[in-house]
């Protein structure tokens, strides 16, 4: 097996198409469907199902790609650490984050590394924290910032504390909970309509465990994939939500209460790495700056 055969099988797996991988590959769609049918004959197995429109992966397909990205990223990482004790950061550092991440100005950390590491491209993906998980598992991202959840340090994925806050509860200024003024329980907030994120952003995990620890149900009816849809969403008084403390600064006309009766329930943002064998000397850079 070459690295070249793994280098296609990914690029095909990606653009579930031979003649759209092969321009990307820059190799002839003839080259690259004979090294996808020497990869299937070792392996013995075929590994994608062929349609005149797309390609897609079979079971072993699937179980290759995984392991296979987890290769080529360290065949990266391997090239870049050489460059390293050259004296040289080279190459690319792929990183994801959640949006509005506690403690970290995530645009100023870049900013900060492109001036001490000017040779390194940086590519920044935004998603949800268990999405940006699997990606730093899978050998896709170098590192990312997320929300912790229930990560928790693996074989492929180590999960570093970086800051911590309290949750709070937002609402309108007309809304009952604004007139009480008092700290709100998950008892308080019984038959409310909740504004939140997509299930596997950071601040929608948190609360959700925090109510599933408490025994109760959210009825969250309004969606939202950005910070400024779900204030604008409480802001038209359609809803509460429950967020990280430092939301509040965003919409100072909103009404901030303390949440209380959740017991360890808090917003910490952590980095995600790979192990530390697997951690690219971009990442370990990058994650210097944060301990300077």
């Amino acid at each position: 097996m070459e690295l070249r055969h793994l280098q296609h099988f990914v690029a095909v797996a990606e653009d579930q198409h031979f003649t759209r991988a092969a321009e990307r590959l820059l190799v002839s769609q003839s080259g690259l469907s004979a090294s996808i049918r020497a990869l299937e004959r070792e392996l013995q197995t075929p590994l994608f199902v062929r349609t005149t429109r797309r390609v897609t992966l079979t079971p072993a397909g699937r179980a290759l790609l995984g392991e296979a990205e987890r290769i080529l990223a360290q065949v990266r990482s391997a090239h870049e650490a050489v460059a390293a004790v050259q004296g040289v950061l080279r190459g690319t550092l792929a990183i994801g984050s959640e949006q509005c991440v506690a403690g970290l100005h995530v645009a100023g950390l870049l900013a900060a590394f492109r001036r001490q590491h000017p040779d390194v491209e940086i590519c920044l993906r935004q998603a949800g924290s268990a999405a940006l998980a699997e990606e730093v598992a899978a050998g896709r991202l170098d590192l990312a910032f997320a929300v912790r959840a229930a990560q928790e340090d693996t074989d492929q994925l180590r999960v570093v504390p970086l800051s911590s806050e309290p949750m709070t509860v937002l609402c309108h200024r007309s809304h009952r909970l604004a007139a009480a003024g008092a700290a709100v329980t998950p008892e308080d907030l019984a038959g409310e309509v909740f504004v939140d994120f997509h299930p596997d952003w950071g601040p929608r995990r948190t609360t959700d465990a925090a109510f599933a620890e408490a025994g109760l149900r959210r009825n969250v009816t309004l969606e939202v994939n950005d910070v400024h849809s779900l204030l604008d969403l409480v802001d038209e008084n359609l809803g509460v939500a429950v967020v990280p403390q430092h939301f509040r600064h965003k919409r100072p006309a909103l009404t901030a209460l303390p949440v209380k009766g959740t017991g360890e329930a808090v917003y910490e943002t952590v980095a995600l790495l790979p192990p530390p064998q697997a951690t690219s000397p971009a990442a370990r850079a990058l994650m210097s700056l944060l301990e300077a």
